[in-house]
């Protein structure tokens, strides 16, 4: 299994796992080609740490590149700044500027037949 983490990512874990869930099973070639055209900023992110993943598999001999499969991809949150905003009659809001935590797992599917 191969793997690649970004942490401290400054987007919301719910915006990411909107991306994230798309790509569970696919196929690397697939994913990459899906993330390419989508609008959201998480895509973006995502798919940074899937060529990540890609290039990690490609550092070991025996792995057959063009047969890999994303396994598993998680969104963890991360530490939150925490910011005030003012409001009327000298109150406050809390903000929480959330972070995440990605996890991208490769894994060579079934083998293609010739």
């Amino acid at each position: 299994m191969i793997t690649a983490r970004a942490r401290y990512l400054r987007i919301a874990p719910l915006k990411l796992r909107r991306v994230a869930s798309l790509l569970s099973g696919k196929k690397v070639d697939d994913a990459l080609a899906l993330l390419k055209f989508m609008p959201q900023k998480g895509a973006r992110l995502v798919r940074k740490v899937v060529e990540s993943a890609l290039a990690n598999a490609e550092q070991r001999p025996n792995v057959d590149i063009d047969a890999l499969i994303i396994k598993g991809i998680q969104v963890d949150g991360g530490p939150s700044l925490k910011r005030f905003m003012a409001r009327a009659m000298g109150r406050v809001n809390r903000i929480l500027k959330r972070s995440s935590h990605l996890t991208v797992v490769l894994a060579e599917g079934p083998a293609k037949k010739r």
